[in-house]
């Protein structure tokens, strides 16, 4: 509702919200195609493209894949870098548990990484949200988007190249995509702004919404 001034596209990747889940075909590469697919089906050449986290993944694949359908670039609670080995082992090790012992169990062994601190504390309702929002997905889905996070490619080397514009979103407390590292991104992308959502952990726009939202809209005014 924040952003209300500008036409919204909301797309499902495959294997989560409504998508259908097949049991294989996941890949950063085959999501960006998808995200193509569904411009090509709403008649948009361009867009404003925003990733959160893994979405970022794939705004970066995009770039790389098909970089005349992007007008710019909004990159939230996500890195350039490739997982690291012991990172890699960490995908694996939740896709085996999410086999073995279903969503529920990675939401749960999920959640305190997600979330800061002060959503546990002030927010229940955001915490319950996350919650059923890793619950509902179908395993091959979650599985399928583990690998492929997994595989990724390491997208710093592409940072310089980006020549559309470009935010960059961290949350203060982002374990996974910390602040620091965030900015760092931020520098190293010709003209990009930056920004820091306060209390927030990697979901910055479900655990603080009208500040990411601000930062949003502040960026996108800035392309009229």
């Amino acid at each position: 509702a924040g952003l209300s001034r500008w036409k919204r596209i909301a797309p499902d990747l495959r294997g989560a919200g409504a998508s259908s889940a097949p049991a294989d075909g996941y890949s950063v590469a085959r999501y960006a195609d998808d995200i193509v697919q569904v411009l090509d089906t709403l008649g948009l050449e361009r867009a404003g493209v925003c990733g959160l986290s893994r979405g970022g993944y794939i705004l970066f694949e995009l770039l790389r894949r098909h970089p005349g359908r992007v007008r710019a670039a909004g990159f939230c609670n996500t890195k350039a870098a490739a997982d690291s080995a012991e990172a890699r082992r960490g995908r694996d090790e939740m896709a085996a548990l999410a086999e073995r012992a279903g969503t529920g169990a990675v939401a749960e062994r999920l959640l305190p990484q997600l979330l800061a601190p002060a959503t546990f504390a002030a927010q229940p309702d955001v915490v319950a949200h996350v919650r059923e929002m890793i619950n509902r997905t179908p395993v091959p889905g979650l599985v399928g988007a583990l690998r492929a996070l997994r595989d990724r490619p390491d997208s710093t080397p592409m940072l310089g190249t980006i020549g559309v514009p470009a935010l960059v979103v961290a949350g203060q407390d982002d374990k996974i995509a910390p602040p620091g590292d965030a900015r760092i991104m931020a520098q190293a992308i010709p003209g990009a702004q930056f920004a820091v959502i306060p209390a927030a952990g990697h979901l910055a726009p479900l655990e603080q919404p009208l500040a990411t939202s601000r930062a949003l809209a502040d960026f996108l005014d800035g392309l009229r």
